[in-house]
């Protein structure tokens, strides 16, 4: 749902704080942001909206807008329910074949989380925990219903390395008290950056978890506010080319699957491609390999002389596991193996060749 290139900010803008320029929300349906030029996207045109709310000053929202102006997507900050988020509007075709102002929100939300906020709401057992990460994300689809929600946020990487080097760090002070005898003891707890957050990775895993099995929202990780605009910009052009590429996959036929085994075998006046025909045939069994459906071929190239082999049989037992024998080649060289095709796909091509029944089910198994 990207904006197209060379669209200017409004002055506005430039007075905002970085964190917003970075974070916008999405215009109002049916009215065009103030100020911002909106080329066409394809059909339509677009623009980022950068949420304005926060009041806190987040840093590396300038390079997030950087990125998104680097990409020409034109860029509005506004005011929105959830701050620090980014959402993505897109102009009605019609709307703008008329040179209208009708806009449509894309369902698309991307919400940055800062380090110790994340944190906070990660930690188990914590007695100062307010929220958690279910609880923020009800709350944001509470202010936002119907949205497909996003959670990113940078530096969780550096926080760990941190907490790694903090630990080597009092080991060797352990080490050097005990050496001269002094009691240890106190140095042996976990301290970190952030006052009153003791997360380990485990408890972040396990948050991850139980976020993503009971709201089906994922979060992602960046180790800098410059990869972070990267993916908004990479993330702007899928919403962007989304609904086009949907329309390109629309065939109108469901069950077509365009598919080399799927696309059917040409057969031409000379008879060149019934053996394919015939191969595809027999695949079309369940748990019947390419490498079974040719050893079948090979020694019965066509329907009509396996049914001339079924009448030169004795028996119903002799027809039912006529081809259980035939040797099936898998792999080639050193390393190929053989087996047999066996007697119950043998019993199921037999029915299937012979039987005046149209409801008679062939795979007893399965």
């Amino acid at each position: 749902m990207a904006a197209a290139a060379g669209s200017e900010l409004p002055p506005s803008i430039e007075e905002l704080p970085p964190l917003a320029a970075l974070l916008q929300p999405l215009p109002t349906a049916g009215s065009a942001p103030a100020g911002a030029s909106c080329p066409s996207v394809r059909p339509g045109g677009g623009v980022v909206v950068l949420s304005s709310d926060s009041e806190d000053e987040l840093e590396g929202g300038a390079q997030i807008r950087a990125a998104l102006q680097a990409a020409n997507y034109s860029c509005v900050v506004e005011s929105q329910a959830v701050p620090c988020s980014v959402t993505w509007r897109r102009k009605a075709v019609l709307a703008q074949a008329e040179d209208g102002n009708e806009w449509t929100e894309e369902p698309n939300l991307l919400v940055l989380l800062g380090l110790e906020e994340f944190l906070s709401m990660a930690a188990r057992g914590c007695a100062e925990q307010k929220e958690t990460l279910q609880s923020f994300v009800a709350r944001v689809m509470e202010k936002m219903p119907g949205k497909i929600l996003a959670l990113t946020v940078v530096e969780v990487e550096k926080y760990f390395r941190c907490l790694r080097a903090q630990s080597k760090k009092r080991l060797q002070q352990t080490t050097v008290n005990r050496s001269q005898g002094e009691d240890g003891g106190d140095q042996r707890k976990k301290q970190v950056n952030h006052p009153g957050l003791e997360i380990t990775r485990l408890d972040v895993e396990d948050a991850l978890v139980d976020l993503q099995l009971c709201t089906r929202v994922q979060v992602t990780f960046f180790e800098s506010w410059e990869e972070l605009g990267e993916f908004a910009a990479m993330f702007t052009k899928a919403v962007a080319e989304a609904p086009f590429k949907r329309e390109q996959q629309n065939t109108g036929f469901s069950f077509y699957l365009e598919n080399k085994w799927c696309r059917g075998v040409k057969v031409d006046h000379s008879g060149k491609g019934l053996l394919e025909v015939w191969k595809r045939q027999i695949q079309q069994f369940n748990r019947v390999s390419g490498e079974m459906a040719e050893a079948v071929v090979s020694a019965y190239p066509s329907p009509q002389l396996l049914v001339q082999a079924y009448s030169k049989c004795s028996s119903e037992q002799e027809r039912e596991n006529m081809l259980a024998d035939i040797p099936v080649r898998r792999g080639t060289g050193v390393t190929a193996t053989y087996r047999r095709v066996g007697p119950d796909l043998s019993r199921r091509i037999y029915l299937q060749m012979t039987s005046l029944d149209p409801d008679l089910y062939l795979d007893v198994t399965g």
